[in-house]
């Protein structure tokens, strides 16, 4: 049966760019009748992967828009019924600001592309940022403010290799507290006190 997938975050970031080695799983937003999660369900146990390898729990997350399938691009088709498209450029960098996770990959995401996007040829403004902001999520003032500044202060000094290290290195360091502090204090950290609980998490470290 015909079916659309469009791929999101990660996954999308691997299919179109080169600064991403992996990615934890495949949010997507599934467009097919109820046996596509069957077949999902079959290639993951074949493969051995985990349940959820590819998901659309991403609906449900703040930084996913409707809008989303109308700026996403053709990617391939499959056997002439499976539709694959990814979303790509300015707009995984307005979801990227929309998300902002200082745990995940959102920030080196948006500077990995940038850079990768400029090599080609096609260089991102942060006018066509704001454009794309507006175009998923009604107004520039609705992602936080911290990506407000920070996607000013990409344009500033143009030195988006050395921003891309820095801001890697504190992912990785933000993934490990995060970590450990889930392995102490089970069932803790949730998506409304991860932020706080990381930045005292940083403060104890450094004192």
């Amino acid at each position: 049966m015909p079916a659309e997938i469009v791929l999101i975050g990660g996954a999308a970031i691997l299919a179109n760019y080169g600064f991403r080695e992996s990615t934890y799983d495949i949010d997507a937003i599934i467009n097919a009748s109820e046996y596509m999660k069957d077949a999902i369900n079959i290639v993951g146990d074949e493969l051995g992967l985990p349940n959820g390898w590819m998901n659309s729990d991403f609906v449900k997350t703040s930084s996913y828009s409707p809008k989303l399938i109308l700026y996403s691009k053709f990617y391939k088709r499959f056997g002439n019924i499976i539709d694959v498209r990814t979303v790509t450029g300015e707009y995984l960098i307005a979801m990227k600001l929309m998300s902002a996770r200082q745990y995940k990959n959102d920030i080196s995401d948006v500077i990995g592309i940038l850079i990768e996007e400029k090599r080609r040829g096609n260089d991102i403004t942060h006018e066509i940022i704001r454009n794309a902001v507006v175009n998923l999520y009604g107004e520039w003032m609705c992602i936080p403010e911290k990506s407000r500044k920070f996607s000013e202060e990409l344009f500033v000094g143009g030195k988006l290799e050395y921003l891309y290290k820095k801001y890697r290195e504190n992912e990785i360091e933000a993934r490990i507290l995060l970590t450990e502090f889930k392995q102490e204090y089970k069932d803790v950290v949730n998506i409304d006190n991860v932020n706080e609980i990381l930045e005292n998490l940083k403060k104890r470290k450094k004192e």
